[in-house]
This record gives structure tokens, C-alpha cells and sequence, in this order.
């Protein structure tokens, strides 16, 4: 095991990405972790939860001026907005308090990891080229995630730290209360369609039910996270990062609907942001008659997420080739990452 001194920021510690960085620095073993929320968290051996309102500069000078020991920051913090001009100011803003509250501090800084998303390459705006790859050419702004990397780019010229970037396709892990979970959007969804009798129909667009897609697992995006931040070679690129495999829904749904010992129904276009707006008593009963974990409806739904994703009636996926010519091999099977993490919810006491 290596001795050499590392800290870890993990900005965003409680989301599925954060939350995945955290987890698998822990296991590493040589690894102090600092995690940064608005939520703050348990601290446990060799790591510390920090509470912080990232948007509020003096907050989080003052707040994170005791930090002065970290060599790596991982960036994984994400402020919704109701328009793609609206996220550029807050999201560009979180990233440029943290590092210039970091930076003047930490005289050890080593590295600054960006996580992005294919929204780098207006995967959001409608059908893309794809594969997608690191070199395609940009789309017309705005879009934060250029702008958050432009600046680390300039900030980091003449400067001891580095940077990297990298790109998953939709995170699929465990975490509560987090508005971009697809995994458990899926879950509670075919929770509640059990409980109501239904067999688990596809509610995407017609077209989406056939494009061909691609996940990433929180665990394997820590593990190239990581290695991307470490790796010298690695130093100013930014990297997609998928399981390595591509499906479609029309394959996938049954399998998922097997899972939870549903019947999989013709699709049914629906908008789950409507349809699951009432279902905060069903909710709750199930939560009181099997015993499962206090959380809210909120705290489950991620309904317009899942919307979103749903509604992709195009091609959605990316060129992984240039993290395995750098070095990294991961992979991870997608049917089985989404029972692992049903599984796992069901451990928790999430779901029954």
C-alpha cells in the first residue's frame, strides 16, 4: 500500500457519483476523503463530512480555509436550473469558489478532476454523432460543462495541479435523494406499479424503446476517476467512461420487469412526472406496512430525470477506446449493474 500523502475533496460526496468516489477511496486504504455537501454526512475513519453552500463564495472561502492539507479535488457537484443558459452560472460559479478557496490553502494540490456528461456533445439537444468521441467537434453554448472545463484549463496554466475530464453516459448507483437516479427511479416505479397491480410497462417515447444505449456504474466511473486523476498519462484529457457494453430498452425491460416479478406490458408513452404525482400516500403505505427505511417521497422520486432519459428516441452513447488505449479496462455488464443496485436497495430497506 502506497505511503504517499493523499486527500481527497469529493465535491458533491452525496450524490451517485460522489457517493461512489467516496466509497471506493475508502476502500483503496490510502486515502484521507473530505466530503463536500449542502447536506453534510456520518464521519467515519479517514473521512469527514463538510456542510457548504457552494454558491455563497465568502461560505465556502471561510469554510474550507482549514483544508490545507488536499491533493486531489474531485468535482462531481451539480445545481439544476429550468434552462440550459440558466446552469451555466451556478454550476461555473460552484467550481470557481472551490478552487479559489482551495488553491490558495493547499499548497499541495496535485490534481483537479472534472466530472462531466455527453452533454459535451449536445447529446441533450437531440440526435448527436455517435459514437461519440473526445475530439468531436464543440456545439453552439451554452453548455457549463465546456465552461467548467475552460476554466480549469486556464487556471491551470502555469500552476502545479492538473486536470481531467470525464464523461460517463446515465450513473446508475445507490443514493437517496438525488434528483439523477435512473436506477432508483426504475425501482420505485415498478415498487409501485406491484403494488397496484400493474405489469411494468416502458413509459418512453416510441423510438426510445429501441435506440441503442449505454450506462455507467458508480463504481466502475470511481475506479476511472481515480486513475484518471493518478495516472500522469492521463494529465489534461478528458476520457468517456461506459460499462462497455450497449443495449436497448425492448431487450432490457423484460429482464428488469423479471426482476420484480412483473409482467412486462406493451410500452405506453407517459409522462412519469404526472402520473406519479399523486402517489405520495401509496408511497408512504408501503413504507409503513413492510417496514422500509424512513424516506420520503421526495427523496425517492426522480421522475423528471427518469422522463428525460426515457424520451431519448435516438442513440445515445460514446467511443470508449481512448481510456483503454490509456490504460483503463473496467468493465461492467449493464443488466446485471441494475439488479446488483435493486439488490441493493432492497438491502437497505429502500424498496421491499
Amino acid at each position: 500500500m502506497s505511503t504517499r500523502h493523499k486527500v481527497a475533496l469529493v465535491v458533491g460526496a452525496n450524490g451517485v457519483i460522489g457517493g461512489g468516489l467516496v466509497e471506493h477511496l475508502l476502500e483503496l486504504g490510502d486515502w484521507q476523503v473530505v466530503g463536500l455537501s449542502r447536506r453534510g454526512g456520518r464521519c467515519a475513519d479517514r473521512l469527514r463530512h463538510v456542510r457548504v453552500d457552494l454558491l455563497d463564495t465568502e461560505e465556502t472561502r471561510s469554510t474550507l480555509a482549514g483544508l490545507t492539507d488536499v491533493t486531489h479535488i474531485f468535482y462531481a457537484a451539480y445545481q439544476d436550473r429550468p434552462s440550459w443558459s440558466a446552469l451555466v452560472p451556478p454550476n461555473l460559479a460552484m467550481l470557481t469558489n472551490v478552487v479559489d478557496a482551495i488553491e490558495p490553502v493547499a499548497r499541495g494540490l496535485e490534481h483537479v478532476s472534472l466530472m462531466q456528461g455527453y452533454k459535451v456533445y449536445g447529446a441533450h439537444l437531440g440526435p448527436f454523432k455517435t459514437p461519440a468521441r473526445e475530439t468531436d467537434a464543440g456545439h453552439m453554448p451554452p453548455e457549463f460543462n465546456v465552461d467548467q472545463q475552460q476554466f480549469l484549463q486556464r487556471r491551470a496554466e502555469g500552476r502545479n495541479w492538473s486536470w481531467s475530464a470525464i464523461r460517463p453516459s446515465v450513473v446508475s448507483g445507490v443514493a437517496v435523494g438525488n434528483p439523477m437516479n435512473l436506477a432508483m427511479a426504475i425501482a420505485v416505479y415498478a415498487t409501485l406499479s406491484r403494488e397496484l397491480g400493474l405489469p411494468l410497462r416502458f413509459p418512453g417515447s416510441p423510438g426510445a424503446y429501441d435506440s441503442l444505449l449505454e450506462m455507467t456504474d458508480s463504481g466502475l466511473l470511481a475506479k476511472a476517476t481515480v486513475w484518471a486523476a493518478t495516472d500522469p498519462g492521463c494529465t489534461g484529457q478528458a476520457f468517456n467512461i461506459g460499462n462497455g457494453d450497449l443495449f436497448r430498452w425492448s431487450e432490457l425491460w423484460p429482464k428488469i420487469a423479471g426482476y420484480f416479478d412483473l409482467e412486462a406490458a406493451p410500452p405506453l408513452p407517459m409522462s412519469l412526472a404526472e402520473v406519479m404525482a399523486d402517489k405520495e400516500p401509496l408511497w408512504d403505505a408501503i413504507v409503513s406496512r413492510e417496514g422500509l427505511a424512513p424516506n420520503s417521497y421526495a427523496a425517492v422520486s426522480s421522475w423528471s430525470f427518469a422522463d428525460a432519459v426515457f424520451s431519448w428516441d435516438y442513440d445515445m452513447f460514446g467511443d470508449g477506446s481512448k481510456a483503454r488505449r490509456h490504460g483503463f479496462h473496467e468493465y461492467v455488464q449493464t443488466d446485471q449493474m441494475l439488479f446488483d443496485v435493486f439488490t441493493r436497495l432492497r438491502t437497505r430497506r429502500v424498496i421491499p
